[in-house]
């Protein structure tokens, strides 16, 4: 009971040591000495909430937001002290938005409860007590023996007992963890795969011992000690040997596993991403405005009170015959007295604070959020991929990004890959037409036979086709059960899969050429050199590891020779060769580069029996190493590959995707910096930057290469700044390699910044995962701050994405790693044009308008509330009725805003497509500006200004209206009631802040004219029906009548539409006058956009007079004006000279 109290507030009991010991079939040792480990059940647990803890946990998240906390207080200081307003309006409003989050938070985590649960639920075979016994996946227990059939998924992570071959192997496919759809190939241990029934399970003495839980998919330490006739024997185990949690068996009849990591510990369940918080510029300027806003409401509540005690100052305002103290507040403090005046004061001015500003932009972002994923502009039909949405946080961000960080390979390149060109032996050949032609020889079997190869050729090829990870897959053949299918041929029907696009192309060429792989059956690999069989055992696999950036195999020969194989990058394996043509070699991998292929070397090593037995104990003592066994493993692989015979190499095409010159083009026209970042060799990378066009051909190329000390690479970044300050007027490109950064951010972050801001482009090759971190974190905690996205597919990218601003994953070849780590997927580079200039640009517009008019409207609501203390002695008497102001922001005026933040599109989105530069309109968080913040803010005020003032001055002659709360002049004439005038006041609010919004609109659609004119219908219609009825519920009826009686003086009316009209029409004038005289390139294109949309109706007959005069006489007062323009049409669309945008030209 106390562990699943535990498990249900979230805590796990500690592991109390580094490794855990595994019983399988849980024959726990019978000594009384033993004491067992606990182990997490096998339940998956994705929810958020219990049913215990969702209202505390809710409500504790909510409360954390500044302006919840804020309303909070306001509402218990309304509760504890006498206030001019009801503890309803601060209470319903609070409770309204806590309320809606707590609904759409709680649903939410409803369906991931459902997801869990079924998974949970799922039926799974078990061995007990001899025998298979079907139960709920939830009830699998670490150490249990669990049956698998074919494509199945996996409930728990199962180290591999045996399968229905006979050498307990099985294929298995992780699309649903890493996305890769290739077949692997998992092994048992020899002494359990013959366990292949229910009673040779249940026999088995065997203890697995293993690391505690990883998060990491691809690493797995641990041994299996094996009893047989009382002589124990261990074996090392490794991901090989491990199946996960989610993955899918296939083209296996069934396999037997023992559970080691259950429930919220395996690694499935680990790589749940808890990513850390992104916060979008928007959101801390709205935290900015929100803070000027609580120093604007501070302000005004402690000069209220203020005033308050120097009007009361003279006795007969302090108790005047109407309202005489009781003796009780005669002798309470004085201070005690200011602070609740104090108090009262903020609660009256309260709604300054926008509290429904938070759950309005939730709102925006999440239904916005949709759109992305609908746009079939970013839709991939070939690979039926749409546009994925992670987190709906940063649509905004799209819009402000200043630096992209891109990948090459399956970024800017397809990532599929084609066999060009290798070296042998110091030769280079071409493949033409499935042969290997010395470079510059014609074809010398024209009757298309292969041309025989030399034993060096053989060799190569060989090892091209022996030393990889490639699994094969036939049609209509569930396995390769008893030896090799087709022995005497090559399956029409067989199909290569691999992790990696370039071993896949090299053993295709190696088949193309005569030298076929043709599978493994568990140790043996079989290949076929041009007809001929040839089988060799694989005795060791050193994997690759983006250290050591190689990999190797160590097998046996026919004749029983032992041989390494091992291939990699030139860096990692010409250093270790002591033979062969390797100056030759280096020439020929630096052309490989610089036609843009992707190189590897390939070597050899033959070991004497000796050297063997010794590479084979040391390799053992490592795999079976519980501790710091990747360290020694690390060791021991670079023992074993050394003293390397250079056997030549291969050089593999990328080709680019479609569209990327184009794209980095846009990207470069919109203002933003583009960076590549990339593992490959210099050559490779700067032949492949200047075929996609992030470098130029006439772009001034800088590197910053092979520096090998601190201070050699200073000076040759002060050389640099001095060649960008001398040649300012040319672009300049910067090459940086990974050795060379790494000595740049030691010491010189500011001299590499200055020279990076200098240049126009740069590209890092030779990276590593972390190395591309470092870079996004360099320039985006740079004193400028700017906002930087990060792009790529594989998972060596994941650290960038995650460490960019906003993060997007390519949907493409190497895995899903990258597309679950990221903000934003997309199936293509070309897409980012679409998703940034676009979506960004409409993202940002919206819910930027959305937070100045936020602040602007709620300015207008409660500056009449502080003016008209001035007028009631500042007695905290409410302007308002008590309904009104819980009313205003959620009903009034929360759906025109919400609507406009969904649809609004400044200009059309093909436009923005094809015009980048408007893109730079927006840059520089340049709507949500101090200037911009600062016109919305004294707009409101003077909007306030004219909302109470305008009616106290047209009203106050006019004593038909007579109200609650009567309001003399000196001269004791009779005009209108508070009542009366606060509605009059609110009724032309409600009216203008709306129309307001209709004018900030350019994208009119059906919804957004139901929402503006529906909301000023239903505010009349509210107020006709609540001031109609007596309401019983209510404490006072102050509203009664009052409405009616306002709307039936024509005066009233009068004022509504003078005032609405004299607040609004400013407004039109500046916007007309800041078209003409000051336009953006925005403004340009709507304009450019309206006349072909409407064939210039200004300029048909009758008006074209109008528009002439008018366009002269703005002309003549901005001091613009030509004559040559006398006998043409003055509209701003025809006309105007400045009405053509800088990419008109482009």
């Amino acid at each position: 009971m106390l562990r699943w109290i535990r498990q249900q507030l979230g805590f796990d009991p500690p592991h109390q040591s580094d490794t855990r010991t595994v019983y399988i079939a849980n024959r726990f040792p019978q000594h009384g000495h033993y004491v067992p480990q606990r182990f997490a059940d096998n339940r998956i647990i994705s929810s958020k909430y219990t049913i215990w803890n969702f209202v505390p946990k809710n409500l504790f998240e909510q409360f954390r937001r500044i302006a919840n906390f804020y309303f909070l207080i306001i509402f218990l200081v309304q509760l504890m002290i006498d206030t001019p307003t009801s503890p309803v309006t601060s209470g319903l409003p609070l409770f309204f938005v806590i309320a809606v989050t707590a609904i759409k938070q709680g649903y939410e985590d409803w369906l991931r409860h459902k997801a869990d649960n079924e998974m949970n639920g799922a039926p799974v075979l078990v061995v007990r007590s001899g025998s298979l016994v079907q139960t709920r996946s939830k009830n699998i227990r670490v150490g249990d023996i669990v049956r698998v059939a074919k494509d199945e998924t996996f409930p728990a992570d199962l180290v591999l007992l045996s399968s229905d071959r006979a050498e307990g192997t099985c294929h298995i496919t992780t699309a649903s963890l890493d996305g890769e759809t290739n077949l692997k190939t998992h092994y048992s241990v020899p002494e359990t795969a013959v366990c292949q029934s229910v009673s040779q399970l249940e026999a088995l003495c065997a203890v697995v011992e293993c690391q505690q839980p990883d998060a990491d998919l691809y690493r797995f330490v641990g041994r299996i000690t094996v009893t047989q006739c009382g002589e124990e024997i261990v074996r090392p185990l490794g991901p090989e040997n491990l199946l996960l949690r989610g993955a899918r068996l296939k083209n296996t009849k069934e396999i037997y596993g023992v559970a080691v990591y259950t429930g919220m510990e395996s690694k499935m369940a680990l790589n749940y991403k808890c990513k850390s918080q992104k916060r979008s510029a928007v959101e801390k300027s709205m935290n900015t405005f929100l803070i000027i806003y609580l120093g604007i409401l501070l302000l005004e509540a402690v000069l209220s009170t203020i005033l308050k005690y120097a009007w009361q100052a003279e006795s007969k305002w302090d108790e005047p015959f109407y309202n005489q103290k009781t003796e009780q507040e005669r002798n309470s403090s004085q201070i005690l007295r200011f602070i609740s005046d104090f108090l009262a004061f903020l609660v009256l001015y309260n709604f300054i604070i926008p509290i429904s500003l938070y759950v309005t932009v939730e709102m925006q972002k999440f239904l916005g959020s949709f759109f992305i994923g609908w746009d079939l502009d970013l839709y991939h039909a070939e690979s039926d991929q749409k546009a994925q949405v992670n987190t709906s946080d940063l649509n905004e961000e799209l819009g402000q990004v200043e630096y992209v960080f891109t990948d090459k390979t399956g970024t800017l390149t397809e990532n599929e890959m084609q066999f060009r060109e290798c070296s042998i032996n110091g030769v280079k050949y071409q493949e033409i037409n499935g042969k290997l032609v010395p470079e510059g020889m014609a074809v010398d079997s024209p009757d298309g036979s292969s041309p025989l190869l030399s034993s060096e050729d053989e060799l190569f090829l060989k090892a091209v086709s022996l030393c990889h990870t490639v699994q094969i897959s036939y049609d209509h053949v569930d396995g390769l059960k008893d030896g090799f299918p087709h022995a005497n041929g090559v399956s029409p029907n067989m199909e290569y899969y691999a992790s990696s696009p370039d071993e896949k192309a090299l053993v295709e060429a190696t088949k193309r050429l005569g030298v076929t792989f043709a599978g493994s059956n568990g140790e043996i690999m079989e290949i076929k050199t041009f007809g001929r069989s040839e089988k060799y055992k694989q005795l060791h696999v050193l994997e690759f590891d983006p250290k050591r950036r190689r990999m190797s195999v160590i097998l046996q020969t026919p004749s029983g020779e032992k041989m390494l194989f091992t291939k990699g990058a030139e860096s990692s394996i010409l250093p270790y060769t002591k033979s062969g043509e390797i100056a030759k070699t280096r020439v020929h991998v630096d052309e490989f580069a610089l036609k843009g292929l992707r190189t590897l070397v390939v070597a050899c090593r033959r070991f004497s029996p000796q050297e063997y037995e010794d590479v084979d104990r040391r390799l053992h003592q490592a795999r079976t190493a519980l501790q710091q066994r990747e360290e020694r493993l690390a060791e021991v692989f670079s023992f074993v590959e050394r003293d390397l015979e250079l056997l030549g190499a291969t050089g593999v095409e990328d080709r680019l995707q479609e569209k990327v010159q184009e794209t980095i083009e846009a990207l470069r026209l919109a203002g933003i910096k583009v960076w590549v970042l990339t593992g490959d060799k210099q050559e490779t990378a700067v032949s492949v930057s200047l075929s996609c066009g992030h470098f130029h051909r006439t772009m001034n190329i800088l590197e910053l290469v092979q520096q090998k000390t601190d201070n050699e690479c200073a000076e040759q970044l002060r050389k640099l700044a001095r060649r960008t300050r001398e040649d300012h007027v040319i672009q300049h490109g910067l090459v940086v390699d990974g050795a060379s950064l790494s000595l740049a951010l030691r010491q010189h972050e500011k001299l590499f910044m200055e020279v990076c801001r200098s240049c126009s482009a740069v590209l890092c090759c030779r990276m590593a995962p972390l190395q591309k971190a470092k870079v996004v974190r360099l320039i985006k905690t740079s004193p400028e701050k700017p906002i930087t996205l990060a792009i790529g597919d594989g998972s060596n990218d994941v650290s960038m994405i995650q460490e960019a601003n906003v993060g997007i994953g390519i949907m493409g070849k190497e895995g899903r790693q990258a597309v679950r780590n990221s903000d934003y997927a997309i199936a293509r580079f070309k897409f980012l044009t679409r998703l940034l200039l676009v979506h960004g640009h409409f993202y940002y517009v919206r819910i930027s308008t959305l937070v100045q008019y936020f602040f602007y409207k709620n300015v207008c609501f409660i500056t009449p509330q502080f003016l008209y203390q001035f007028f009631c002695l500042f007695s905290q008497q409410t302007l308002y009725d008590s309904v009104y102001l819980t009313l205003y922001n959620i009903c009034f005026t929360s759906l025109p805003v919400l609507v406009y933040s969904l649809f609004e599109q400044l200009v059309h989105p093909h436009v923005l497509q094809s015009k980048p530069i408007l893109y730079r309109d927006i840059s520089k968080n340049a709507y949500l500006s101090f200037k911009t913040f600062l016109y919305w803010t004294l707009l409101g005020f003077c909007h306030a200004f004219v909302f109470f003032f305008g009616p106290f001055i047209l009203m106050v002659e006019d004593s038909s209206i007579l109200g609650n709360g009567q309001i003399l002049k000196a001269s004791r004439q009779l005009i209108m009631g508070n009542w009366t005038f606060g509605t009059l006041v609110f009724t032309i609010m409600v009216i203008t802040v709306t129309l307001k919004l209709a004018l900030e609109t350019h994208f009119w659609t059906w919804m957004n004219h139901f929402v503006t004119w529906g909301s000023i219908a239903f505010y009349f219609l509210f107020s006709f029906f609540y001031g109609g009825i007596i309401w019983p519920f209510l404490h006072t009826q102050d509203m009664y009548f009052v409405f009616v009686q306002l709307l039936s003086s024509g005066s009233a009316w009068l004022s509504i539409i003078v005032i609405v009209i004299s607040c609004l029409f400013p407004d039109i004038i500046k916007k007309v006058l800041y078209r003409q005289l000051k336009p953006t390139n925005t403004q340009k294109c709507q304009l450019t956009q309206a006349y072909q949309d409407s064939d210039s109706p200004c300029c048909l007959p009758g008006v074209r007079s109008g528009c002439l005069r008018l366009g002269r006489m703005v002309e003549r007062a901005a001091d613009v004006y030509d004559p040559a323009w006398v006998g043409g049409c003055g509209c701003l669309c025809c006309q105007h000279p400045s009405y053509k945008t800088e990419t008109d030209d482009l």
